[in-house]
């Protein structure tokens, strides 16, 4: 399987993970423009009241010159780290595996890291050694437009062979499971608010839900 290619994301989708199931490495996108209401700053999880986003505040996101994405600063005059504990507290304190994971995510908050891209990082290289993805992960050097053949791109700029380009190939606009690659489809495990199953959540959810036997869903 080739190496993907993906933006930084906060406590990403778990189609973001099944597509890295197999993959030599992952590179992350360094060097393009930030995008609003996407999963760089925000993630769904599932409480009693539904699907419900979490989103981090950010410093020039919106202004209207184009900031790239790892230089994005988090705003922290904005009380959003307790708000989401708390959040995350109340949608999953009764799963069989939330003690077990939120105490390394509280430490990572208490952190700060100034920018997004950092915090996004660190949560990655978390999540991943959660899910026993022993993958190497590269950083881009300089951006490079997405091919029209397949997504490819093209070979210089890597050391290898061309990734496969997924970059915003999930929002948080519409299903995961409809929008990202086949390869990336969850297959339904017991959630535990609903009693349909609710596709395109973060990680966060699978994680809490089915504990070290996680990462057997994203086969």
């Amino acid at each position: 399987m080739p190496d993907i290619l993906f933006e930084t994301q906060y406590h990403p989708p778990i189609a973001f993970f099944a597509a890295l199931a197999g993959a030599d490495a992952l590179w992350l996108e360094a060097h393009d423009h930030y995008r609003k209401q996407t999963y760089r700053n925000r993630c769904l999880i599932l409480t009693a009241q539904g699907v419900k986003p979490l989103s981090v505040p950010v410093i020039d996101g919106n202004r209207s010159e184009k900031v790239l994405s790892s230089l994005i600063k988090i705003d922290y005059r904005q009380n959003w780290r307790h708000q989401h504990l708390h959040t995350l507290q109340t949608a999953y304190g009764g799963t069989p595996y939330f003690e077990y994971y939120i105490d390394y995510l509280r430490d990572m908050y208490q952190q700060k890291p100034a920018r997004l891209f950092d915090l996004n990082l660190a949560l990655l290289r978390f999540y991943c050694r959660c899910l026993r993805l022993p993958l190497p992960i590269h950083l881009t050097t300089e951006y490079q437009s997405p091919a029209t053949d397949g997504g490819l791109l093209p070979a210089p700029g890597f050391p290898s062979s061309s990734p496969l380009d997924l970059r915003d190939t999930l929002s948080p606009k519409h299903s995961v499971a409809a929008a990202g690659p086949d390869r990336a489809s969850v297959p339904a495990y017991g959630q535990h608010f609903g009693k349909d199953f609710a596709p395109g959540l973060s990680i966060l959810d699978l994680l809490f839900m089915q504990g070290p036997a996680a990462g057997s869903f994203l086969a």
